[in-house]
């Protein structure tokens, strides 16, 4: 069945994914494609609507990047934001300079009367800014729909040629009416139906898996959290016994992991799997011995894996694939195209030059974490294996600040458990997005009973997101932070003081490392 699709156009901006997803929330595909593509190319694809992406360069001079320059010559309904929004000004005959005042953050937008997209939109509203240049003079035929202060062009439109755009962000979960942008231009201005589920992206990946393996083997990377559990099912719906999936125990998993995804995964569990784990705690400790730097950590981890998975698909025969359950923000914190690297993930920056595979196979690598719970329930995976916390392929190593060791593990195991229990005995767990415990390299002293200790600390992390692009420190009830407190000081040895973390993403990240 052939879809609506709306083209996201990538100039190297880091919320590319973001703004296809937003598009998929109504129900319409979006499929990204780099600033280099043709028109020739985007008529073949025959989208409804474009959408140009943000991004660190400048539209003039020499940081101005390619691209065709018939694109606004299609036909079909056009929105840049950001960057996006600045290359259509200064290709359609306005000006962009350098802001007198460059705005970054949440910011207040006076909304103008008479805008297709801002119609309803508040007269006043927040959203969030992040740019350096900005839209001097409109090109003609254009009208301002929105504007700050220091921003006299934070929106512009001409709605007989079908071209849009806005300065600001609307695609991030800080632009309090964002998505009200995002259904104008669809439904709108493209005219969409809105017809796209997420069944149907299992339904055509499915699909497609069956026709690249044909009759190939298959070895997946399954660690029994939610991406990987879903990538696995979704490759076992596909090729069956083809499929083999190997479960690495690290030593670096929460506190008796490595039993539950063998109870769910294994001989006697829910799926019809051949299923193989792999003890191989000892081999990753001595690794990691002496190892402080965050990057490198991350990298031993990775091509260790891999090392691993190769040796066990040496022992089942020839293999011709391998499986990943890689999700969208591993893809662009590792980096692509313009977008900067903020961190190497092991299943995607983190893999060594060799790898002894025809071909690695991530059939989630396009999705957020709500969409992969979305895919994981389409599959009829339970609820409670779909919601299960989020965890980083590295494990708890990236809760460790500092060198990691078996003893190390053993106190953020036993402190992470404690604060998961807590949170779901106050019955908040499905209200946050993510939340752990890690492991300072920092020792305080302390007074247990009549004695000084000399001991580390624990810092409790909870952020509110739904993408994990970006994310707020979660408010949690005071109780459940005193009595996870409180548990960890008196029942985790070498532990005496609690820290929470309130840093957002950005200027953090949502692992610790």
């Amino acid at each position: 069945m052939k879809h609506e699709k709306i083209l996201v156009i990538d100039f190297g901006g880091q919320y590319a994914q973001l703004i296809a997803r937003r598009v998929r929330e109504l129900n319409v595909y979006a499929e990204i494609k780099p600033h280099t593509i043709s028109v020739e190319k985007i008529k073949e694809l025959d989208p409804k609507g474009i959408i140009f992406t943000g991004g660190p360069n400048s539209v003039y001079g020499e940081s101005a990047l390619a691209y065709d320059e018939d694109l606004f010559n299609i036909g079909v309904p056009i929105l840049g934001i950001c960057y996006g929004a600045q290359l259509m000004a200064h290709a359609l005959g306005g000006k962009v300079d350098t802001a007198p005042v460059s705005e970054y953050g949440k910011t207040e937008i006076d909304i103008h009367e008479g805008g297709l997209l801002t119609e309803k939109v508040s007269p006043k509203t927040i959203m969030w800014m992040s740019h350096t240049d900005y839209i001097a003079e409109v090109p003609e035929g254009f009208k301002v729909t929105a504007s700050t202060p220091v921003c006299p062009v934070a929106a512009m439109e001409n709605v007989e040629k079908g071209f849009y755009a806005t300065q600001f962000h609307p695609e991030v979960m800080h632009s309090v009416e964002g998505m009200k942008l995002f259904e104008a231009f669809v439904k709108e201005a493209c005219k969409c139906a809105c017809d796209w589920r997420m069944d149907s992206f299992v339904e055509e990946s499915i699909k497609a898996i069956k026709e690249k393996v044909g009759d190939g083997k298959v070895l997946c990377a399954l660690s029994g959290g939610v991406d990987s559990s879903v990538a696995a099912v979704m490759m076992s719906k596909a090729v069956g016994k083809q499929l083999t999936c190997v479960f690495v125990d690290h030593g670096l998993l929460r506190k008796d992991e490595g039993d539950q995804v063998e109870a769910v995964f294994g001989e006697d569990g829910n799926y019809d799997l051949n299923f193989i784990r792999v003890n191989a705690q000892q081999r990753f400790y001595d690794a990691l011995a002496g190892v402080t730097e965050p990057e490198k950590k991350r990298k031993i981890i990775g091509e260790l894996f891999i090392r691993v998975f190769e040796e066990e698909a040496k022992k089942i025969g020839a293999v011709d694939f391998l499986v990943q359950g890689t999700i969208y923000p591993d893809i662009v914190e590792s980096g692509t195209g313009h977008s900067a690297t903020i961190k190497s993930h092991h299943n995607v920056g983190g893999l060594p030059d060799h790898v002894d595979f025809k071909e690695i196979i991530e059939p989630l690598r396009d999705l957020f974490k709500d969409e992969v719970r979305k895919s994981g329930l389409e599959l009829g995976i339970p609820e409670n294996l779909v919601y299960r916390q989020p965890f980083p392929g590295p494990g708890l190593a990236v809760r460790i600040i500092g060198e990691v060791t078996e003893e190390k593990v053993k106190i953020v195991q036993e402190a992470d458990a404690i604060y998961r229990e807590e949170v779901e005995k106050a019955g908040i767990s499905r209200d946050i997005g993510q939340y752990f415990a890690a492991l300072t390299n920092m020792r305080s002293v302390g007074v247990m009973g009549d004695f000084r200790t000399y001991d580390y600390a624990i810092a409790l992390r909870a952020v509110m997101t739904s993408d994990f692009m970006t994310a707020e420190a979660a408010q949690l009830p005071w109780s459940v932070l005193e009595n996870a407190t409180r548990r960890i000081v008196n029942e985790v040895d070498h532990v005496n003081r609690v820290l929470y973390d309130c840093t957002g993403k950005p200027p953090g990240t949502i692992e610790f490392e």
